[in-house]
Parts: structure tokens; sequence; C-alpha cells
């Protein structure tokens, strides 16, 4: 059993409610709670919310992550040398 302590305005618009339905508190509650946790099932992760998004703007290159020093040096070289010969 759980006890649940809601503000006054809450519990009148769950009494209200209740009656409307001609059902008790308890059992609009119950129905609340799993219409809710279900719903949470269906919400969608990360995941895939941005897998349309995820690579869409590949470099090709597999080596980004591991070589990314490398990488930026020979950048920065390669910009140095272009503005030297200009």
């Amino acid at each position: 059993m759980i006890t649940v302590r809601l503000r006054p305005e809450l519990e009148k618009a769950l009494e209200v409610t209740a009656k409307r339905f001609g059902i008790t508190k308890s059992e609009l509650i119950r129905r609340s709670i799993k219409d809710y946790l279900k719903k949470l099932d269906k919400e969608p992760s990360a995941w895939e919310l941005g897998k349309d998004l995820f690579g869409k703007y590949s470099s090709g290159k597999r080596n980004l992550s591991v070589d990314k020093k490398k990488i930026l040096k020979q950048k920065l070289l390669e910009k140095q040398l272009e503005k030297n010969s200009n």
C-alpha cells in the first residue's frame, strides 16, 4: 500500500474527475499511473530521436578520434604553408 499527499487543489480535481467517471479516487489514480507508465515505455530513446542526423555529415575518415592531434597538426601546417606561399 502507498500513501500519497496531494495539494488540496489537486485532491479536489481528483475527486471531481473520479465522480465524473463514476469511479473511486483510488481507481482513477491506478489508471492514471498505469497510463503514465505505458507512455514512458513508448518514448523514443535519444538514439531513435537523432538517428537520421548521426553520421549525416561524415568526412569518410575512420581515424578522426584516434589521430585527431596528428590530423590537426597536418591541417595547421598546410594552412601555414598556404599562408606563406601567398
